[in-house]
């Protein structure tokens, strides 16, 4: 990471020396500064970018604006007549040239930084709006619907149960579209013999609580549905609801996710003001490693075409809380298409999560990907995830 940055900082710093120490001796030799500035910009740029490609960037959703000439064009414009306003401005004053171009440089720094995260925003979900046309993937059943379970042995049999009778009646179909998987992430209350005895396909019981990330990817990996869809095991979402999202991904989407911060969603139970708090608080959060901007990160309802939900759990490192937005940043980088839908909470009285204790865990796992994302830990799409079914 600190080399990472230092790389960075290094190619930055000797486009800038470029660009003051142009500029400056322009100026000096008589130039006018309306001609001097843009020469001193486009001689820096066509350092900077070469520079980037060869020392600083891999693959990575942020490195776009460095490997798309338009984009890389449109932000050094913007930013390149920020600072020639500024020169300008500071010029017509007493300013000496040297410190007036610092100034433009700095201003311009800042709204380029600004347009880049505008622009990738614009081409992100440009890319993830629109169904994309592939086979459709291998599997003997439709649908697989993943329950991770952490000391549920009182309930899960019944939620079970809920799951199969109110897919059943908004899939049709034969009875063995559905699969149901609970994964029993190191319980020591009998949730996974509970599980088996309410009639879930496959019970999978892990030695220690890992972490619900780490058993979502467990539910995947066994299972056999052409669409692989998870929810939590406390069904806090109405379980019909996994039909839509099932709906869509056979439309052609990568992945569907739930929002609870989507216009059209209805919240049944409102949780605690705490919860609610901390859960605004992880999408701002999240805004400093995704580019997308998504309304809800964190919602316990999503759906994957199944080459595409092995390939990304295949991939991901986090077992926690985090494991969410890991996924998200997965499919910016290798583009994969996304849909978010409203969804029906039905809160529980019951949850694993803490506010503060997750908040914290979450902001070092944020930057736990973003530095395994700077170091190129993460496969690039070819490698990943080709999505040919």
């Amino acid at each position: 990471m600190r080399e990472r940055l230092r790389r960075f900082a290094a190619v930055g710093l000797v486009a800038t020396l470029v660009d003051v120490g142009i500029a400056v001796a322009l100026v000096g030799w008589g130039w006018p500064v309306i001609v001097a500035d843009p020469v001193a910009l486009i001689a820096a740029a066509a350092v900077a970018r070469p520079l980037h490609r060869a020392i600083t960037l891999r693959d990575d959703p942020f490195a776009r604006w460095i490997r798309s000439p338009a984009m890389f064009a449109t932000v050094v414009v913007v930013a390149g007549l920020v600072d020639l306003v500024v020169l300008s401005a500071l010029r017509s004053g007493d300013t000496g040239i040297l410190t007036a171009k610092v100034a433009a440089v700095l201003a311009a720094a800042i709204v380029r930084g600004l347009a880049y995260r505008t622009l990738l925003f614009r081409v992100v979900r440009r890319e993830q709006d629109q169904p994309a046309d592939r086979p459709v993937p291998e599997g003997p059943c439709r649908l697989t619907v993943v329950l991770p379970a952490y000391r549920e042995a009182d309930r899960i049999a019944v939620n079970v149960q809920r799951v199969r009778t109110e897919l059943a009646a908004r899939m049709g179909g034969a009875p063995g579209d559905l699969e149901i998987i609970v994964v029993d992430d190191g319980s020591d209350d009998g949730t996974a013999g509970a599980a088996a005895a309410g009639g879930a396909d496959l019970v999978i019981r892990l030695g220690r609580n890992t972490g619900k990330g780490a058993a979502v990817r467990a539910g995947v990996e066994a299972a056999s549905g052409r669409t692989i869809a998870f929810t939590d095991a406390d069904l806090a979402y109405a379980p019909a609801q996994l039909a839509d999202l099932l709906a869509l991904v056979e439309d052609g989407y990568d992945m569907v996710v739930g929002s609870r911060r989507h216009t059209g969603t209805r919240t049944l139970v409102r949780a605690g003001r705490l919860r609610e708090a901390g859960g605004r608080l992880v999408n701002l959060t999240t805004h400093a490693l995704l580019l997308g901007q998504y309304h809800d990160t964190q919602c316990g309802l999503k759906a994957f075409r199944a080459d595409a939900a092995r390939a990304l759990f295949g991939a991901s490192k986090l077992d926690g809380f985090a494991f969410d937005v890991e996924l998200f940043h997965l499919a910016e980088r290798w583009r994969l298409t996304l849909a978010e839908v409203p969804v029906e909470v039905e809160h529980s009285d019951r949850s694993t999560v803490r506010a503060l204790r997750d908040g914290v865990r979450l902001v070092a796992d944020l930057v736990r990907v973003r530095q395994a994302a700077r170091r190129g830990d993460y496969p690039d799409a070819s490698d990943g995830w080709s999505g040919d079914g």
